[in-house]
């Protein structure tokens, strides 16, 4: 089923006249920022084939995202940084991400749809957490599309061909892993990340904090 506007309307009837819908992606990845995406909308008819972006080709992507922009009444987009996720933990990198991209709308929310079930918002205001909003409802779809589409365009900007950022976006994947084992980690990864363990000339790049920070992140090999 495609996405509809059960919770905008839901969280509307409530009192909340404007509804932020917000999803995340670079979580799980060994390099870059970690950005958020927050949409609101009219409540108007979506983009036809909106859906999570997971769901879609790059190429569908990129034309979905040019269309939301059209579309949508607000976006707003952050990002928080490689340094600030190995200094403060995801969970806070996140926040000071969503809080940001909260920040860059026209309008502020009354309300916000958060794509899971962990609220690392921390808003003073309603915040509505919903696991696999980005499929269901049509702000997160949006959002998930927008920010999908703007923090994969800002890695393949970083250059770094060897480590194949325009492909696999700092995630994990064969090249970025034979790249780090050669080169080892540029300015852009994420120094507290756990692959760093398997990579005996690299390790002593590895930074350290809290463990209660954060979440736990894979190694290299798994």
């Amino acid at each position: 089923m495609p996405p509809s506007y059960a919770l905008e309307r839901l969280l509307s009837a409530g009192g909340s006249k404007t509804v932020a819908g917000i999803d995340e992606v670079g979580r799980g990845a060994w390099a870059g920022p970690v950005a958020v995406c927050a949409v609101v909308t009219d409540l108007s008819e979506p983009p036809a084939g909106l859906t999570d972006s997971k769901m879609l080709t790059p190429a569908r992507r990129a034309t979905m995202a040019a269309e939301i922009t059209g579309w949508a009444t607000g976006i707003g987009y952050g990002e928080a940084s490689c340094e600030e996720i190995d200094e403060l933990g995801m969970t806070e990198a996140l926040r000071r991400a969503a809080r940001r991209a909260l920040a860059a709308l026209p309008v502020r929310p009354d309300a916000v749809i958060l794509d899971g079930k962990h609220d690392y918002l921390g808003s003073p205001g309603p915040v509505r957490c919903e696991v696999k909003a980005d499929l269901s409802c049509v702000s997160v779809a949006a959002a998930s599309v927008i920010a999908k589409v703007r923090r994969d365009a800002h890695m393949a900007s970083l250059g770094f061909e060897e480590y194949g950022f325009a492909d696999n976006a700092g995630y994990p994947s064969p090249v970025h892993q034979r790249a780090l084992a050669e080169r080892g980690p540029t300015e852009h990864h994420r120094l507290s990340w756990s692959y760093l363990d398997d990579l005996p000339r690299w390790r002593h790049l590895k930074r350290h904090r809290n463990p209660l920070t954060g979440e736990g992140q894979l190694g290299l090999f798994g």
